[in-house]
């Protein structure tokens, strides 16, 4: 096993001994069908400049003095590609995504192990005992290395992209979309507009619409700035209704009626209610996806009823009873329902007394009522009773304590 930051600099010598150089670069070529890349070429700085050379050419990477096989004018020359990478130009300081820290990170150093002969990398080093081997101070490095657990992170498990300005390293789709949608917020916050519009394009319009609604306002509009809105509309009909209207309301207006436009009509309907109502009034932070159903079913059936609406909800935790008119006349929980005997009426089991707030009530007001009665989630009703949404605990305190410190809020009602 050896580090590329030991390898970088070493002196160069030919079949006789001569000094050619040192050691600028390790050149890998990596190809899909092999997890591993191994090392093609190695890079030398000679007086006349850089020189290529196929590691076949090499006796051994890992020692002091690295000589070759052949004399100066004998060594068979390597081509570099568009293909190749160069360990040190495009992956050292490079950012990459920590999944299991849920972060990002920077890449410290390169490990190569060799196996039969032929030099792999194998994992990339993260770790601050990476920066210490850079700075010369290997047998530091070493030490530590062996007392401290240190993990690397493989390389099988991050995936260059086509380079531009710079090389990027990040995880495969897939695992971006294992992370919670919080993790994946912070992670897109770290990054430049560049960097986080890669990531996010990996994503697909489900993951995307959870990891939006996490971000703060300001950088949501960022990332939706250059995305065709055939995709926003798409994401808009992900998001929950009082997060795309909230979403929108920042748009300009020519391109929020062009999104409602490409918006399902639902949808955008929904959407289009709160954004007739104040941005701070319980009706413009209200969602329209909650549970509702007659007082007249049976405790079998409204089970039944939940099912069947389950994915359509935003919280559950609280079951709200409407008339045909749509009063609200009552309300339970999931533990009334569960603990009622199959063939109880709803309306025998559910509560008459149903804590609300008025479409027009202030948010400081919605705030005050969730904190008042320690709810998840508060119903919102006009003057006549008639049931519209419910503010969750979230975006009623979302104006009352900073963003940052909701954000580490259990989030019990999702």
């Amino acid at each position: 096993m050896a580090y590329l930051s030991e390898i970088l600099g070493r002196p160069v010598t030919d079949l006789d001994g001569k000094p050619l150089g040192k050691i600028e670069d390790v050149v890998i070529r990596p190809w899909a069908e092999f997890p591993h890349p191994l090392v093609e070429a190695v890079a030398v700085k000679e007086k006349k400049g850089i020189r290529y050379l196929p590691i076949v050419a090499v006796t051994t990477l890992l020692s002091p003095v690295i000589p070759l096989k052949y004399r100066e004018d004998e060594v068979p020359a390597f081509e570099l590609t568009d293909k190749d990478v160069l360990l040190s130009r495009d992956v050292l300081d490079k950012q990459i995504i920590d999944t299991d820290g849920a972060r990002v990170v920077r890449v410290n150093d390169v490990e190569l192990v060799r196996v039969n002969g032929t030099l792999y990398v194998s994992n990339v080093d993260i770790t601050w005992v990476g920066i210490l081997r850079r700075l010369g101070l290997v047998g530091l490095a070493h030490f530590l290395a062996g007392h401290l657990k240190q993990a690397g992170i493989s390389w099988e498990d991050v995936e260059l992209l086509s380079r531009d300005e710079s090389m990027q390293l990040r995880v495969p789709a897939e695992k971006l979309h294992e992370l919670h949608p919080a993790d994946l917020a912070e992670i897109v916050s770290d990054l430049n507009k560049l960097e986080s519009g890669q990531l996010l394009n990996k994503l697909d319009v489900e993951h995307l619409a959870d990891t939006l609604e996490e971000v703060e306002p300001d950088f949501q509009k960022e990332i939706i700035e250059h995305m065709p809105d055939e995709k926003v509309a798409d994401v808009l009909e992900e998001m929950e209704p009082d997060e795309a209207a909230d979403l929108l309301a920042d748009l300009p207006k020519d391109r929020k009626e062009g999104l409602l436009a490409l918006m399902e009509k639902d949808e955008a309907a929904d959407v289009r209610k709160l954004l007739a109502y104040p941005e701070d009034s319980a009706g413009g932070i209200m969602t329209t996806e909650y549970a509702a159903i007659r007082p007249d079913l049976a405790a079998a059936q409204a089970i039944e009823a939940l099912r069947a609406m389950a994915d359509e909800v935003e919280t559950m935790f609280y079951v709200y009873v409407t008339d045909e008119e749509n009063h609200l006349v009552g309300a339970f929980s999931l533990n009334n329902l569960i603990f009622a005997r199959p063939g109880a009426m709803v309306k025998d089991f559910m509560t008459t007394r149903v804590i609300s707030v008025n479409l027009t009530d202030d948010q400081e007001t919605v705030a005050q009522t969730v904190a008042k009665y320690d709810l998840l989630a508060v119903p919102v009703v006009d003057d006549e009773n008639r049931l519209h949404g419910i503010v969750t605990a979230d975006d009623a305190l979302d104006k009352v304590i900073p963003t940052a410190w909701k954000k580490r809020l259990p989030r019990f009602y999702r």
